[in-house]
């Protein structure tokens, strides 16, 4: 049952105990326990709204910043992981294969701000070997919603 009530709020986060426990087909009370338990192992990290910012009147810029690291001895990558992800203006960030090692998410007012993040807090890092910093220009889908869902033109079309 843990994996359809996972996969269920990974889609809709404010579904209701009462649809849930129809849903899954167990009571009310049973559902809050096991969200209680998932939240206490933490399997349920946070809850979070997706915004799609372009329909906003704030400026905001993403990047993703790909980082070379010179692992730390026995600790691997986890040390210079945990100090990226102490810093508040980073939202994410990945061990990943390939020519970096990190990924870091980064949010933004300005492109003037990542830049001073990047030369003045991680570059300074000695464990900082490159950084490779890529910009989203638009968001097509995120977290597995699509954002800008094209509205397909239903109308038929008549030729005289």
């Amino acid at each position: 049952m843990n994996n359809e009530l996972l996969s269920i709020l990974e889609k809709n986060s404010r579904i209701d105990f009462k649809e849930l426990s129809v849903l899954l087909g167990i009571s009310e009370e049973e559902v809050l326990n096991e969200i209680s338990q998932l939240e206490k192992d933490g399997v349920i990290c946070a809850y979070h709204t997706l915004i799609n910012w372009e329909k906003t009147d704030i400026e905001s810029v993403t990047a993703l910043i790909e980082v070379k690291v010179t692992p730390q001895r026995g600790q691997g990558f986890d040390r210079i992981a945990e100090r990226l992800y102490n810093y508040p203006e980073v939202k994410s960030v990945y061990l990943i294969s390939g020519g970096y090692d990190l990924l870091v998410t980064l949010e933004e007012k300005s492109l003037k701000e990542i830049a001073a993040f990047v030369s003045d807090k991680l570059s300074t890092l000695d464990s900082v070997l490159s950084t490779a910093t890529h910009f989203i220009l638009k968001k097509y889908k995120d977290h597995g919603t699509i954002i800008n869902k094209q509205v397909k033109d239903e109308r038929e079309v008549i030729i005289p």
